[in-house]
């Protein structure tokens, strides 16, 4: 009798649709916190850009990201400076489990890594969560439309390292541009946790506590009801960015800009759009790249989303993508049944994940190599008297001196038997401390075996070797003058 009351009450909860309440208020009267503008101020005195995107993957992602950022911090680590490259980090994006690490690392900035594995990796996030996959409540709540609400991952954020801090917090500490990127299910695009996008939902991000985003970015499908933002259609004075009039006229428009530039439309139509839902990030972008597609493509100008006199300044640029992704699963292939049930549904979701993460790397190589073009082309048209306004003097002055790299840091670099053992990590916001320093550590390798990582080394005449631990040549980055 227990156990068919058991599932009886299962059935009655799948019939019921989970949900959570809208986290975003209307937009305040006087809005005066400013989003910081792109790269930070920082980048006008400096001449080196280094931009961060870090995917999706649990607490391995996460890892695996943190990882990065040490092989990063000790390279041209010197007594002067204790923060190596990450000082030049102006610009960090993520998904899902790579969203924390962005997140924390934008709100505490490069004094903040030392700590993280031991008050965040090596902690529980499923703390507060319900886990257990095979509990028949646990089924029918997945079905009924997640297993977790809002308050439990995010909750968790708070506790341990975000300490219930707003976007308003994370732009005051303007330590680097910081995009986390969820998904929004209606429209198949990803959604971006920016000032124009909480615009167009007459929104404040402001006020907006930076674990909600955290929390929506890595609402992975099932185990996480989406998170629900509401449209504030009363009172609002919404008007539309020029770039978005220019866009939908515009055949020679990305398809990104233009789905991106349609979401927010459907904001403002009530019969459309009354409540967004959000799910994980990876589901339409794994890397949280499209942002920096948009950005640049919505810019009406050469040298765009930088301002003038970063443009001018800088001449080295790095963009390096972390993919936890594990090696796929070729169980199924190997037998005539499955996947099904539950397991046919991650599939599904995971299928997508993969696409997304190939398309979504491709264009932003593609991106970034129009970008630089451009940036040469518009500096080498610059009158003199407009760098030396821009730049304060002409010493040193090479319009041509523009070199990007391009890299994606992953697993496939290591040996089989090193391969095999990362790849059975699970994605899963709780890992032993032997599986967290496994990923931490390949991250950190896997960044100094990475090519165009020592290609731009070499260019700021700093050659690592991989086989030390902790130390390189000294850089001789120097600032413009």
């Amino acid at each position: 009798m227990k156990a068919f009351l058991t599932v009886l009450c299962a059935f009655c909860l799948a019939a019921c649709a989970a949900w959570n309440a809208p986290i975003n208020p209307a937009a305040l009267q006087e809005d005066t916190a400013a989003e910081p503008a792109f790269g930070g101020e920082v980048l006008g005195r400096d001449d080196v850009f280094i931009g961060l995107a870090f995917s999706g993957g649990g607490t391995r992602a996460s890892a695996f990201s943190h990882g990065m950022l040490q092989a990063l911090q000790h390279a041209t680590q010197s007594d002067d400076n204790p923060d190596g490259l990450l000082r030049h980090v102006r610009l960090v994006t993520g998904v899902s489990g790579g969203s924390v690490t962005a997140a924390y690392f934008g709100l505490h900035g490069p004094k903040g890594v030392d700590a993280y594995r031991d008050i965040y990796l090596v902690k529980n996030a499923e703390k507060y969560m319900a886990t257990a996959a095979w509990n028949p409540l646990v089924l029918a709540r997945g079905l009924a439309g997640g297993v977790n609400s809002r308050k439990t991952f995010a909750r968790f954020l708070d506790e341990s390292i975000l300490g219930n801090a707003t976007f308003k917090d994370l732009w005051a500490a303007d330590h680097a541009t910081t995009w986390i990127n969820a998904s929004d299910v209606a429209n198949n695009t990803p959604f971006l946790f920016s000032k124009e996008t909480f615009d167009a939902l007459c929104s404040d991000l402001a006020g907006l506590p930076l674990s909600e985003a955290v929390a929506a970015s890595a609402a992975f499908p099932l185990v996480f009801t989406p998170i629900t933002l509401k449209v504030h259609n009363e009172g609002c004075a919404y008007s539309e960015p020029d770039w978005l009039t220019s866009a939908r006229f515009n055949p020679e428009s990305t398809s990104a800009l233009k789905a991106y530039g349609q979401m927010l439309e459907t904001y403002r139509d009530p019969e459309k759009v009354k409540l967004v839902k959000l799910l994980d990030g990876a589901i339409t972008d794994n890397f949280g790249t499209t942002g920096m597609s948009v950005a640049r493509a919505k810019s009406e100008t050469p040298f765009g989303p930088m301002s003038e006199e970063q443009a001018v300044r800088v001449n080295r640029m790095l963009f390096l993508v972390a993919n936890a992704g594990t090696q796929q699963d070729y169980k199924w292939t190997q037998r005539l049944k499955g996947p099904g049930g539950i397991q046919l549904g991650l599939a599904i979701a995971n299928s997508s994940m993969g696409a997304a993460t190939r398309v979504g790397y491709d264009v932003l190589r593609l991106t970034l190599d129009d970008y630089a073009e451009d940036l040469i082309e518009w500096r080498c048209g610059l009158p003199a008297s407009r760098v030396r306004a821009l730049r304060g003097t002409l010493a040193g002055w090479d319009c041509r001196d523009v070199k990007l790299f391009v890299g994606q840091v992953a697993f496939d670099v290591f040996d089989a038997d090193r391969r095999a053992k990362l790849d059975e990590v699970p994605t899963r916001l709780r890992l032993p401390e032997d599986q967290v320093d496994l990923v931490i550590a390949a991250g950190t390798d896997a960044t100094r075996l990475n090519s165009d990582f020592n290609g731009f080394l070499r260019s700021i005449d700093a050659i690592e070797t991989p086989t030390t631990a902790s130390r390189i040549t000294p850089r001789r980055i120097t600032p413009s003058n």
